[in-house]
């Protein structure tokens, strides 16, 4: 996980915690509890078992255990474990599914271009070789 460079520990919202509301970060996350609202980190995202959120979620990679209802982007991969509900849009860079997941989301994957930097031309314009 990212922030564990920094701190040697993530944030973490507890499994008795209730949160509403918007989190910009770019620390990584375990949700155990609910969490209603958008969450946006530049890390990776676990939501445990007993975890859940209504919103949506925008990050570079998610383990996903428990429940989540909205819409989610996650840059390179997004794996879903045996226990998740994912139900609402989805965007992944690599998507992985465990036997007994259940997926009920309309899904895009993004190309190998999109995730890949394009090297800039000389000429941004078509142009005419002369001798």
């Amino acid at each position: 996980m990212k922030n564990t460079e920094i701190n040697g520990q993530y944030s973490r919202i507890e499994k008795s915690t209730k949160f509403k509301g918007d989190i910009v970060s770019e620390a990584d996350f375990r949700i155990d509890g609910a969490l209603e609202g958008t969450i946006k980190t530049s890390g990776k995202v676990i939501i445990g078992k007993g975890g859940k959120l209504n919103g949506s979620l925008e990050c570079e990679t998610a383990d996903i255990e428990g429940m989540i209802n909205g819409s989610l982007k996650v840059n390179t991969i997004l794996f879903l474990k045996s226990t998740s509900n994912i139900e609402g849009d989805v965007v992944v860079g690599k998507l992985i599914v465990e036997s007994g997941a259940i997926f009920n989301a309309s899904c895009s994957m993004k190309s190998q271009e999109e995730n890949q930097i394009k090297p800039l031309s000389k000429f941004s314009k078509p142009h005419e070789k002369t001798a």
